[in-house]
């Protein structure tokens, strides 16, 4: 958990070839079961195609759905967003004998967040990400890969919609960190996103490392 731009993408990529987990993104899961054209995957769409927000109760049935397929050993992307998401998932993973291990909360300053976000760009050709600062291409606002296909960024990676969803992540999700503080038996596993990615990697594997056996 944490905010956008803290680093959760890199170090779940990082975590699930460390561990073989099973990475369960919210936002893959919506996508994929809107896709499907199932009963849930309608009513999901009716909520997102109207521009509402999609209800707990129907967020907490497509991830529980999701979390029963994968089994065991998986890690939770995007979710839960709400401490209601977060009860009705401990009522789920109770029920099915397979309550959450640790909480992985990572942090980050605003400044390096927008930064970060801000200076993404995208292949539209082949969907290669790059970093205006941080990895940028051979030849400026071009892809490595693709002869002569301009870069694109996405419309809400501008700072001001950076500074938006920051706080929407302060007002909403913040809580659900909090609630999870609160569970004396869960381990909760603070990072400082602001370091350099492959610290940030150490410091987590070697904090999880406890669950492998």
């Amino acid at each position: 958990m944490g905010p956008p731009g803290a680093g959760k993408g890199t170090q779940a990529e990082r975590l699930v070839k460390k561990f073989g987990m099973k990475h369960l993104s919210s936002g893959d899961i919506f996508r994929a079961e809107k896709a499907s054209d199932s009963e849930l995957g309608r009513k999901l769409a009716s909520y997102m195609d109207a521009g509402q927000l999609v209800p707990d109760e129907v967020v907490v049935e497509m991830m529980a759905k999701a979390v029963t397929q994968a089994g065991d050993n998986i890690m939770l992307d995007g979710f839960p967003r709400t401490v209601a998401q977060a009860e009705s998932l401990d009522e789920q993973l109770a029920e099915a004998g397979s309550p959450l291990d640790a909480v992985v909360v990572m942090t980050a300053n605003d400044d390096i967040i927008i930064k970060r976000i801000t200076g993404r760009r995208t292949c539209p050709a082949c969907n290669r990400g790059y970093h205006v600062t941080f990895m940028p291409p051979k030849t400026e606002g071009y892809c490595e890969d693709c002869d002569d296909v301009e870069l694109t960024q996405r419309s809400d990676d501008c700072e001001e919609t950076v500074r938006q969803r920051l706080e929407a992540y302060r007002a909403q999700t913040e809580a659900v960190i909090g609630y999870y503080r609160d569970r004396n038996l869960l381990k909760i596993i603070d990072v400082d996103g602001n370091l350099d990615a492959e610290i940030v990697s150490g410091e987590v594997i070697q904090a999880l490392a406890s669950f492998e056996a």
